[in-house]
């Protein structure tokens, strides 16, 4: 199995899709100074320092979720 991928990377991957995690990923990749090398509680606090609304944020969590279990599997 190749090296793990990191989140971002992951997240980038579905740009494509339509649905809210399509809309994060579209957000991220358009974005220069996502906060790619920070955890979760980073990215999290970069959203909200930015006044994302708590949909974005929820996204964000559920993101993280699926691609935490993707690892572990």
């Amino acid at each position: 199995m190749s090296r793990t991928q990191g989140f971002t990377s992951w997240l980038k991957t579905h740009a494509k899709d339509q649905n809210a995690i399509g809309d994060l990923a579209r957000d991220v990749a358009a974005d220069p100074d996502w906060p790619s090398r920070r955890q979760l509680s980073g990215q999290r606090e970069y959203l909200e320092e930015r006044g994302a609304i708590p949909a974005a944020v929820e996204t964000l969590e559920l993101a993280w979720e699926l691609y935490e279990a993707r690892q572990e599997g």
